[in-house]
């Protein structure tokens, strides 16, 4: 029987490559064959920043490349994500079908099997069916958001979306319209469903291409989820009622790290879009155990300079040490982003902070000195923070995070919202709760036991994958 050959194909942004990379990772470790596919765009990158070596693969692991459909002057749009997820949709199908192709005719390389996209790469479904090839999708956010975004269209159709006008952007509207009528889900105010629904016109491009995108999932032959049973037992119920075949394999990155050993030759290593600082985990092993506030606001989000300030401030006037990760495009028109700090900030917290471009972020929240994470909330850092059992203060902003916000304050009780609008005396509050608070750190220990229970040899996230590896025709399915 052939190896079973999966080409593995995320969204390119940090959000969706590295739980990508980590699904196939595992899928490797279990016999499948993989094609890992970049963008042309994104493995220049990944060269100059992890080095070639990183991309080089090794035997039954190999990286490829596609063009990414955007013209370079495009990519310091200010819409930039929406502008790549046109361009993806619109002009990859061609370049991933000529590929697969090439892939079959290639000596030494096993027929492709299985296509497997992350969200917001629906075009590959279509591919993988006009090819003859089965197919799974890696859904990067969690079944709750998932199921939000499968109702954006019934939010349309019910005239919540678009919205009347402008006022209801600041009117209390988002938060008082409550939905309780999505499957699974406790009822969650409109505002927290999704940053899609911040519309005003009925023909907006990031409302209609995540419609499309959500619905597009029910075309694979399998919906993978980073997330856990234990985590989303109600939304995953409900799911299910929908999808015929849904695997959670969740925590990733616990899971391929159960299943790495330390001296394991893993096919490559983790992939960044920035130049990792591993330096602040020395600076860390100097600091007491749960002392430090860990703040990163991800790969996409964006701050004014007056919002830098007050939670700048606000870290400060916590009176924790505080290890913050500050992307030099965080502040868009700065040199830097940590030169967009205010000068007296930065000698005022001298000796109890240490100021970082970006860092290995599921490192850092493992790290026994860490009590506390500032997030915007994306679903990795929300999973990883969970994971770690960290408690978490949060800041959410686009597509998913409010929903994962929503869960992490309301329903798993390790979270405390940070108001849009960002007042020092909040976030300095909310820190010091969350570093102090019993009940906080509690849930945070008890969902960190589940999820490393549900990653365990025989937990239900280790058996889920290796019934994904049966269905894709390995029989080195051990777990």
């Amino acid at each position: 029987m052939a190896r079973p050959h999966a080409v593995v194909v995320p969204f390119p942004g940090s959000g969706n490559i590295n739980p990508a990379l980590q699904l196939a990772k595992l899928l490797h470790r279990h016999g499948v064959y993989i094609t890992f596919v970049n963008t042309e765009h994104n493995h220049r990158v990944m060269q100059s920043t992890e080095g070639a070596a990183a991309v080089r693969g090794r035997e039954g692991f190999q990286f490829e490349a596609i063009p990414d459909g955007l013209v370079e002057a495009d990519r310091d749009a200010g819409d930039y994500d929406l502008g790549l997820s046109a361009a993806t949709s619109h002009r990859c199908s061609g370049p991933l079908r000529e590929l697969i192709l090439r892939l079959n005719g290639r000596a030494g390389v096993p027929p492709v099997t299985c296509v497997v996209p992350t969200a917001l790469m629906s075009f590959a479904l279509d591919v993988a069916r006009e090819l003859g090839v089965a197919s799974m999708v890696l859904w990067g956010g969690s079944a709750a958001s998932l199921m939000g975004h499968m109702r954006l269209r019934e939010l349309k159709e019910r005239g919540y979306v678009p919205l009347k006008d402008e006022t209801c952007y600041t009117n209390g509207h988002l938060s008082t319209t409550l939905i309780d009528w999505i499957p699974g889900m406790p009822p969650i105010s409109l505002g927290d469903i999704s940053s899609f629904v911040r519309t005003t016109d009925p023909d907006d491009f990031g409302l209609r291409f995540n419609i499309v995108e959500a619905i597009g999932c029910t075309k694979a032959d399998a919906l993978i989820i980073n997330t856990f049973d234990d985590l989303e037992a109600d939304v995953l119920a409900a799911l299910s009622a929908e999808y015929p075949r849904i695997y959670t394999v969740g925590p990733l990155g616990s899971l391929l790290n159960n299943q790495l050993g330390d001296d394991d030759d893993a096919p490559a290593s983790g992939l960044s879009l920035w130049k990792q600082d591993t330096e602040c985990l020395a600076w860390l092993d100097t600091q007491q155990p749960g002392s430090v506030v860990y703040a990163n606001f991800g790969s996409l989000t964006v701050l004014s300079t007056d919002q830098l300030a007050e939670f700048a401030w606000g870290l400060a006037a916590s009176g924790h040490p505080f290890l913050w990760s500050i992307r030099d495009n965080l502040v868009p028109g700065a040199v830097a982003g940590l030169s967009s700090l205010p000068a007296e900030f930065v000698s005022a917290t001298a000796g109890r902070c240490c100021l970082t471009t970006w860092c290995p972020q599921d490192r850092v929240l493992g790290h026994p000195a860490v009590g506390c994470f500032l997030t915007h909330n994306g679903w990795n850092s929300t999973c990883e923070s969970v994971a770690a059992g960290v408690p978490m203060v949060c800041w959410p902003g686009f597509a998913d995070q409010y929903t994962n916000c929503k869960y992490a304050c309301e329903v798993w009780g390790v979270g405390l919202r940070v108001d849009e609008e960002v007042r020092r005396e909040q976030v300095a509050s909310h820190v010091r709760h969350a570093m102090n608070s019993e009940e906080m750190q509690g849930s945070a220990a008890r969902w960190k036991a589940k999820a490393e229970e549900a990653v365990a040899a025989g937990g239900m996230s280790c058996q889920n994958l290796r019934s994904m590896v049966k269905a894709l025709g390995c029989d080195n399915a051990e777990a």
